[in-house]
Parts: C-alpha cells; structure tokens; sequence
C-alpha cells in the first residue's frame, strides 16, 4: 500500500490523502485481527498461512514437526485434567540442611536464603510430625514442643539441649540439632544417627501398646515420623557425602517399610540418586511406578521422564538433519515428553540452559511454580550436561513445544490449566534477592510488531499529508 501510495503520490494532495488514509485504515484492520488470532489461538496468522499453503507452492516444503498435540486422545486429556490437583504448597523433598548449607550461604553472601513465609511452614510441619497430644507425660517432648513454636534458632537450640539434659533419649532434640546446629554434613549426621538410635527404640515401644488407646495410637503415628524423616536425611547425608549406593539402599528400605507415606514423595529423593549412578534402567522402573496420570506430578517426574527419552536420540541429534528428513519415532518421542514437561512448569528450561540464575532451593516448593523449578535445576542440572547433547536437545525444542501448548491461561492439554496464582506464592517462597520467573508469555510474533509499525507509519503519513499537503507531495516526488 506504501509503494503504491508513493507512486500515485504525482497525483493530487486530496488523492494522495486519501491514500494514506487508507492504507492507515487497512494496516490497522490487519494489526487488529493479527492481535485478536494470537490471542484465542497463541499464533500468527499471516505466519500460519505463509508456512501451512504459500511455502509449499513455492517448493520449500512444510517443516516436519511432531504432531504433538495428536500425541494424546481427548479421553487422556480429560482423565488429567481431572486427576491433576490444583497447584499447592508441598514440602520440598530435597531441601537443605539450615546449619550445614542454608546458615553456610548466609555467612558467606550476607544474605538470606530462606524467607519467613517459608521458615513459617516449615515450623508448622514440625509441630505437626513431631508433636502429639501425649507430649504431657513426657517432660523433655514437652519442652521440645515449645522449641518448635520458637522463631529465635538459639532459643530453639537451647530448648534442644534442656530436653536432652531431661532424657538423652529424646529423638527430637537430636533432629532439631542436627537441623540447625551441625555446621557441616558430617555433624549432621552424627545427630541424625543418635536420633535414629533413640527412635528405633521409641517406635518399638510405641507399637507395642499403641491398641491400648486413641492417644498411644496418635503417639504411634508421630514417632513413625519421626522415624522416618530421620532415615530420610540419613540417606540424604550419605548421598551428600558421596557414598550414593548407600544413599539408594536406604532410600529403597525406607520404601518398601512404609509404603503408605508416598506423600512425602521420597522417590524424588532416589530419582536423583539413581541418576548420579547413571542407572537409568532403575530410574525407568522407579518413573514406571510413580509416572501414573492419576498420582499428583511434579517438575522431577516429569523432567526426568523427558531426559530418558531424549538421551536416546540426543548424542546424534541435528536440527539441519532433522529438518530436512524429519523426526523420527524416537526423535518424536523425546520431543513431546519436553512437550508435557513444559507444560507442566514451563519455567524450569530457562534454569537448565543456564538463562537464568539459581539460588538455593527453599524448604517448600509451589507444584508448577519457579520456587519447583529452582529446586528441580538445583539438584538435576548436573544430570542433563552429563547426557552428551540432551540440553541442545532441551534448547531446540522447548520454545517451540512452548508455543504448542494451548492458549490462552484458561486452556490445558494434558494438565490443569496454568494456574495464574503461582507468582504471589512463589514471591513469599523466595529469597527477595532472586528475581521471580513469571508465567513466560508467549512472545509477540514477528508480524505483529511489523502490521504495528505499518499501521503507525501510514497513520504518521495521513497526518503529514493533511498538515503539509504540498510538502509531502513535493518529497514523495523526490523519493
């Protein structure tokens, strides 16, 4: 419309007006309806009609790309979507040690890493595991009941050491130290082990007489957790000390002898491991049984599923070569097994293309929200760079699969829609040093900004033409 405005430009102002006028008019139809169709379909339509119908009748070809959204049937779709819980604040199955890592960074940076909304949830699950209404016939549980609610980490400590002075049995104080006053791994786990020594003999105890009555019933329960989560940072220990075999046997045992607390989702914790030792068969047995479309996901899962199958077609893996004779099956696999990943937090690649900054996972996670993506790329970067050509894989891949995944927010394939609350959460759940990864918009396509721009240049145009009539007459001749 410009060329043609600029070639009949000799004609009359009041022509040439009229012209600009127009092509304004039309350019912002055009400018209108691109922004109305990427915004119910999340793409561009004169890119959509210019790849699917003119790149084939001049000979280019369609590209080949995985019908990723064929992948899976309707019925799937609408079982996830049913299934799939809303997103929700859930302990971090690979948080740190406060003295031994969190305390470590702080004295070293001055900063803090961990928030107060967190600390928060973090003492409540701990009033929660580790106390019960029995607490009363024991002085030094009860004195540890009060170190739970205390916010001074010196005043719990202190409280720690007095229930101890009042049983040196006391499983609890040991965890508490363990948590907050060790300063390194190997102290850490010199309390655990002393707590799991006074609460293998607390459990036994406590199975024993636990029919009498519905308070010995509750104080079973809460020495089980104590039990449990003592064996949870023992493996987790070992793990960190390098002896990783020991760490996945542990891990294994604590499975099988309390099958009923896969909430504490203690298979992410021997995912990792698994992976350290590059045994990826068990690693397939482990997804094999928690991978369930019915079980509540996660970033781990779902990520990990994803590396699997992209170590399979990653090391040989060309983008020219896949574009000119297609995806195979295995190729078409990996790609939407990203696909899902992304789907379901579609902030964790920014975090393994290194894009973006990491900072020490926090002790909760939000399902589908960075804080989750921080603590998966914390621990499993390390496993992606170690699969020769996974994360070129991941880089080719994930903005493209982004851009398949339905839009807009009130839409979802596989999963729930996104849900739009995950900033606040994730914002109270990380440190304020850290900037927060939003919901990653889709990026505005290429001719969106160029109908915008023609639509203000010709706007601009009609402006001058009626201002300056004779000048721009003048000088569309020069041009």
């Amino acid at each position: 419309l410009l060329t043609v405005t600029v070639f009949l430009s000799t004609l009359t102002p009041k022509f040439y007006f009229a012209l600009t006028v127009t092509s304004s008019f039309i350019s912002g139809l055009i400018f209108v309806f691109e922004w109305w169709h990427f915004r119910k379909y999340g793409t561009s339509f004169i890119e959509q009609v210019s790849v699917s119908h003119l790149r084939p009748l001049i000979g280019g070809g369609a590209e080949n790309g995985p019908p990723a959204t064929a992948a899976f049937s309707a019925g799937e779709s609408e079982t996830s979507r049913q299934n799939m819980p809303e997103s929700k604040v859930w302990r971090n199955p690979l948080n740190l040690f406060r003295g031994a890592e969190y305390s470590r960074y702080m004295w070293v940076t001055g900063k803090e890493p961990l928030t107060y909304y967190d600390m928060n949830l973090s003492a409540q699950d701990h009033q929660n595991f580790f106390t019960c209404d029995t607490d009363a016939l024991r002085p030094s549980d009860t004195v540890m009941q009060k170190a739970w609610r205390e916010r001074n980490p010196q005043a719990r400590i202190k409280a720690a050491y007095q229930a101890l002075e009042l049983n040196n049995d006391c499983a609890t104080a040991y965890v508490l130290l363990a948590e907050e006053e060790a300063t390194t791994i190997v102290d850490a786990e010199k309390y655990f082990r002393q707590a799991l020594k006074a609460g293998e003999m607390i459990y036994r105890k406590s199975q024993n007489c636990h029919s009498q009555s519905p308070q010995h019933e509750a104080q079973l329960r809460r020495d089980t957790n104590v039990l449990v989560y003592v064996k949870r940072r023992l493996a987790m220990c070992a793990r960190k000390l390098g002896r990783i075999r020991e760490a996945v046997k542990m891990m294994r045992d604590l499975m099988k002898e309390f099958p009923l607390l896969s909430m504490l989702n203690i298979h992410e914790n021997l995912l990792e491991a698994l992976l350290e030792l590059q045994a990826y068969a068990d690693v397939q047995a482990v997804l094999a049984k928690y991978d369930d479309i019915s079980l509540p996901k996660s970033a781990a899962i779902c990520y990990t599923a994803a590396l699997l199958k992209a170590r399979a077609v990653s090391e040989r893996f060309s983008p020219e070569t896949a574009s000119k004779r297609g995806l195979s099956t295995a190729e078409i696999n990996a790609v939407e097994a990203i696909h899902r990943a992304v789907e379901f937090n579609p902030h964790v690649p920014k975090y393994l293309l290194e894009m973006k900054s990491l900072v020490l996972p926090p002790e909760h996670i939000l399902k589908r929200g960075d804080s989750e993506a921080v603590a998966y790329a914390f621990f499993h970067l390390q496993h992606w760079k170690r699969i020769e050509g996974a994360l070129n894989l991941l880089h080719c891949t994930w903005e493209g699969t982004f851009r398949m995944i339905p839009y807009p927010l009130e839409k979802g394939h596989l999963f729930y829609p996104y849900p739009s609350c995950t900033e606040t959460a994730d914002r109270e759940l990380l440190p304020t040093f850290h900037e927060v990864s939003v919901y990653p918009q889709k990026e505005l396509p290429f001719f969106i900004h160029f109908t915008a721009g023609l639509c203000s240049f010709s706007a601009m145009l009609a402006l001058l033409t009626h201002q300056f009539p004779e000048l721009m007459v003048i000088f569309a001749k020069a041009v």
